[in-house]
Parts: C-alpha cells; sequence; structure tokens
C-alpha cells in the first residue's frame, strides 16, 4: 500500500466524492524516495494556515517537520526519511485563527491504547492470508441462499481473564470460534472494532475508522481472527457507524480549527442525545472518506459484510428533538 503523492486526478476524485481507495492516498505510508525509504504523510485541511507532523522521531516539534500544501483545496502532504513503523505521530495543525491544535490521522491504521491518543506508523501488507476457499465460495453462491445465523460479539466482554485485562484478537479466536460453532451459528457480527476513546461506548462513538482499536492487539491480528472464523467456515460482519463521531479533541470534530468532517450548522452538526457530531454527508469529501472505508475493510480486512448503525439518524437527523433552552 505504498502512498503516493496527490496527483491533480486523485485531488478531483477526491472532491467529487469518488476516490473510493482515498485511504491509499491519505494517511502515513511507507515508501521510498530518492532511494531512502520513509513514510509519505497526507492529510486534507483546507482551512489551515499550516500543517506540521509532530513525533516520536522530531521530539514532538512539528516546526522541523511541516507540510506542503500541494492542492488549493486543501491536501497537504510530506515525506520524512529514516523513519519506520511502530513511530507515534499527530498533526499539529495551526488554524485561520492561529490556535495550534494536534490532531490524531484520520486515515490512520493503527493507534495508541486508550487514553493516549497518537496514531501509529504501520504497514498493513504482509499478513498472509489462508482464507482462500472461503473467498471462492462466496462468489459461487450468495449467503442469503440459505439459512443465516448471526451470533452479535463484543470483543471487550464476551470474555476477560482473571485480572480483568481483555484477551487479544489471537487468544479469542481459541475460544470464540468454537463456541460459535458449538452453537450452530454461521456468522459473527462484532461490534465496531473501530478506534475510539471510552470502553462504556462499546465503539459506537469513534475516532479513528481506518484504526482497528489496540486494545485487543494490532491490525494484523484482527486479520489473523478473521482470518480464522473463515477458515472455520465462519463469515465475519462488522457494525458500522457512518453516521455520526464523538467530539474528543484528538479526533475529526473542527479538524482544521473549522467545522470540516461534521455539517457547519449547530442544528444539523450537533448530535444532542449522544453528545456526538453529525457527519456532513451532503459533503463530496466524505463521500469519499466513508465510501473508502466500507471499501477499506472489505479489502484489507476480509470483513464479508456490515451492519449499519444508527439508520434512523441517517435518515430522520433534521427532526430531532433539540435541547430545552
Amino acid at each position: 500500500m505504498a502512498g503516493v503523492s496527490a496527483s491533480d486526478i486523485q485531488a478531483h476524485l477526491f472532491h467529487e466524492g469518488r476516490l473510493y481507495e482515498s485511504y491509499r492516498l491519505f494517511g502515513a505510508h511507507q515508501t521510498e524516495q530518492d532511494g531512502r525509504q520513509g513514510f509519505r504523510f497526507c492529510v486534507w485541511a483546507p482551512h489551515a494556515k499550516e500543517v506540521r507532523i509532530a513525533g516520536t522521531f522530531n521530539g514532538w516539534s512539528g516546526v522541523l517537520h511541516q507540510m506542503e500544501k500541494r492542492h488549493q483545496e486543501g491536501i497537504w502532504e510530506l515525506f520524512i526519511p529514516g523513519i519506520g513503523e511502530g513511530e507515534l505521530y499527530k498533526y499539529e495543525i495551526v488554524t485561520a485563527a492561529s490556535e495550534t491544535k494536534l490532531k490524531a490521522d484520520p486515515y490512520a491504521f493503527f493507534s495508541e491504547v486508550r487514553p493516549k491518543t497518537a496514531s501509529i506508523t504501520y504497514q498493513l501488507a504482509g499478513y498472509p492470508w489462508g482464507d482462500r476457499k472461503w473467498q471462492k465460495k462466496k462468489k459461487q453462491k450468495a449467503v442469503y441462499e440459505k439459512p443465516v445465523s448471526i451470533y452479535e460479539l463484543h470483543v471487550g466482554s464476551w470474555k476477560k481473564k482473571a485480572d480483568g485485562r481483555f484477551f487479544t484478537y489471537r487468544e479469542l479466536s481459541e475460544t470464540v470460534i468454537p463456541y460459535v460453532k458449538e452453537h450452530g451459528f454461521t456468522h459473527i457480527e462484532l461490534m465496531p472494532l473501530t478506534e475510539h476513546p471510552f470502553d462504556r461506548s462499546w465503539g459506537y462513538q469513534t475516532t479513528g475508522y481506518y484504526s482497528p482499536t489496540s486494545r485487543y492487539g494490532e491490525p494484523h491480528d484482527l486479520m489473523y481472527f478473521i482470518d480464522q472464523c473463515h477458515q472455520h467456515e465462519i463469515g465475519v460482519i462488522m457494525d458500522w457507524v457512518p453516521g455520526h463521531f464523538c467530539k474528543d479533541d484528538h479526533g475529526l470534530y473542527l479538524f482544521d480549527g473549522m467545522p470540516l468532517y461534521e455539517y457547519t450548522h449547530e442544528h444539523d452538526r450537533e448530535n444532542w442525545e449522544w453528545g456526538t457530531a453529525n457527519f456532513d454527508l451532503g459533503k463530496r469529501e466524505i463521500h469519499s472518506f466513508l465510501i473508502s472505508n466500507a471499501l477499506y475493510w472489505i479489502e484489507m480486512y476480509h470483513i464479508d459484510g456490515f451492519r449499519v448503525d444508527a439508520v434512523a439518524n441517517l435518515l430522520y437527523w433534521p427532526n430531532r428533538p433539540q435541547p430545552e433552552a
């Protein structure tokens, strides 16, 4: 998944809402430039005066790595040679009001374990998938042609260790899969595994849409769990929350100092019931972000389908009750 510099056609498609693999452009990608290995960073921040990258590789001093605004619509890029996997980083954004905000990468593939909030450089390629038979079977026969029985699973509370620690993705595969098979289920529905700050939200208030939560291990560990499910003839569905996101400072909310991923007007933006912000679903860049996200989970993690959360909020949000004055 080597990232490349944003071409004019990629920028055009992104702003048209048709860059359906935008995760291959945005975020942090290991690549080579001028014979040197490193990571290329790319972020959308159209309202920012400056964007810098702060991380463990520069003592969290963003002034050492200032990004270049490659397109007037606000796509910023920078290649940093010499850094590898496992580096912590954030975007240091100087807003139009000259305030400085530290933001996690909206397209990060991996994140710190909460309550820490930095993004982590990670190379997704390299997992040796063993579910070719399952993938072939899916193409040959539609799943709805026979009975489907779905087991809903919250990874963090299905089972815990004696000391209260979570089981990892790999450890759970040894217990969940036999249980599901024994009880005759055909599919597992994973409650949201996108990165989120609060355990009790169960993942329904997300900060990292491209980052499987690090509570239970690394991205390759989740790939292993899904791979094992497929090898045991179990499909995997994931809860997906494309309507709203949480408002934690390091996340998407007011990303570059102004509404960007969310609606501009308060009535449309604020989801008072849940304390979240609604995605601006009329903005074409958000179309690129969300459609790419669904395809990302299918392509990179072999997810078989989605259960879309809070559909009523997507359809009827203009009629939501407002808080009392």
